[in-house]
């Protein structure tokens, strides 16, 4: 997709504060640090829209971003930092569950893990859940680009058996370096906001 406009609308910690434009929604889940803001940024050709940052559980709230005015990008809370309190971890816990299982204008969820490294338990259970609950989602496993080509498909294949993904599923691989995985990931979108395609991704 060609992405004209992008911006930010609001940071959200309860749903009276959701965007009221009725438009789909994708959400993106995922520990602490493990590249969503990046995958955002690679999808939408800006540097910094999504804003970046080395230090883990900087994301604290739903960030909606409205892309060409037509769908939002909802960055949900990493999971799984150790370095705050039981409450907050709880509290991010509830949010995300909130909007997740309530959010009528939610469309697919991306689960962004980390190809250089098996799932984390928590890992496996978010994809456990985000199926316990039927919410269409896939796998997205980012920083490609930092693992030897050879060394890739053996360690696509740890997360597809960790996560006891079903036959014939596979993780979309995913590198913010080179773009690949990009078109990929557009197709999803466009099938499941039912938004007509173009060639300019």
């Amino acid at each position: 997709m060609k992405v004209t406009k992008a911006e930010i609308v609001i940071s959200a910690v309860q749903p009276e504060q959701y965007p009221t434009l009725q438009v789909p929604e994708v959400a993106l889940i995922g520990r602490s640090n493990v590249g969503k803001s990046s995958f955002i940024n690679t999808l939408i050709h800006r540097k910094n829209l999504a804003r970046t940052s080395s230090q883990p559980g900087k994301t604290q709230t739903l960030n909606f971003y409205l892309i060409n005015e037509m769908m939002h990008f909802v960055d949900l809370p990493g999971y799984g930092y150790a370095k705050v309190s039981k409450s907050k971890r709880e509290e991010w816990g509830n949010m995300i569950e909130t909007y997740l299982t309530t959010r009528e204008q939610l469309r697919t969820v991306f689960h962004v893990i980390d190809l250089r490294h098996p799932p984390s338990k928590n890992d496996i259970l978010m994809y456990e859940w985000l199926c316990h609950f039927d919410i269409p989602h896939e796998v997205i496993a980012t920083k490609q680009d930092k693992l030897p080509k050879t060394h890739v498909p053996r360690h696509a294949k740890v997360i597809r058996e960790e996560l006891g993904m079903p036959k014939g599923k596979h993780p979309i691989l995913f590198s913010s370096e080179t773009g690949l995985g990009k078109e990929e990931v557009w197709k999803v979108i466009y099938s499941a906001c039912d938004i007509r395609p173009n060639l300019d991704v």
